[in-house]
């Protein structure tokens, strides 16, 4: 009879097991969410996270190889990122009609999304890696692990971070359209998408289809943004620390 190790060792030599472990956490979670009675605060994603996470945990199986064997779920945000094009496609002449307050909303929310976060962990005395992990954290995940990989952090850190950014996002956006008696599902979903990345996008379908479209514009927008823009921001930041370092 094979010890543990054993079993576990021949378990994770193909990427099936990792998979099935992945689906069934989310599965599970998404049972949970229903039972639950979908409480906006807890996600279907983050119950499913908690679970995997207990479920590595117990079984001892270490994260790095479990990333090994879940790498082409990762591959598929990309296309996965790339269909929510057709909901921005149906809601396109609602979207036009707000292009010019969008234009002049996008930079300065986009820019705060990435500023305040490293605003925190700066003053906290955080590291450049703590820093360069999180600097995309309200980015939607193809992106952002693309953004992380050229800034020089940790994938993990960051996967941790969307997780949490996405979580907080919703109960924040729901309380404070309900302070600013906002009923405007455009406005709403937008806001979720830009802040709350995927996250936001799949609580701002359960709100309305025209909410769901505009998160996926603010969602797109942001990592089309951040993308172009933050490693830029990046490498002049590191150039004036350098400069001062040296002074």
């Amino acid at each position: 009879m094979p010890d543990n190790s054993s079993l576990l060792t021949l378990l994770t030599t193909t990427p099936l097991f990792a998979v099935g472990l992945t689906l069934a956490a989310y599965l599970l979670g998404s049972l949970l969410f229903q039972r639950l009675k979908r409480p906006s605060w807890l996600p279907a994603i983050l119950i499913a996270a908690l679970l995997l996470a207990g479920a590595l945990a117990l079984i001892g199986l270490p994260y790095a190889t479990y990333q090994q064997g879940a790498t082409w779920l990762t591959v598929l945000l990309g296309p996965a990122t790339v269909a929510l094009g057709m909901p921005l496609y149906q809601q396109l002449p609602r979207i036009v009609e707000l292009w010019r307050p969008l234009a002049i909303c996008l930079p300065i929310a986009a820019t705060l999304a990435a500023c305040y976060s490293l605003g925190i962990a700066w003053l906290l005395g955080s590291s450049d890696n703590v820093l360069a992990s999180i600097a995309a954290k309200s980015v939607t995940a193809p992106i952002a692990i693309g953004i992380t990989e050229q800034l020089g952090g940790t994938t993990a850190l960051l996967l941790g971070a969307l997780l949490v950014t996405g979580v907080i996002t919703i109960p924040c956006v729901s309380l404070a359209a309900r302070w600013l008696d906002i009923q405007d599902d455009r406005l709403i979903g937008f806001a979720l998408g830009l802040n709350g990345h995927a996250i936001g996008t799949v609580r701002a379908f359960e709100i309305s289809p025209t909410a769901g479209a505009f998160a996926s514009l603010g969602m797109s927008l942001t990592g089309i943004f951040t993308a172009l823009l933050l490693p830029l921001a990046w490498r002049l930041i590191g150039f004036n620390s350098l400069m001062g370092n040296g002074s």
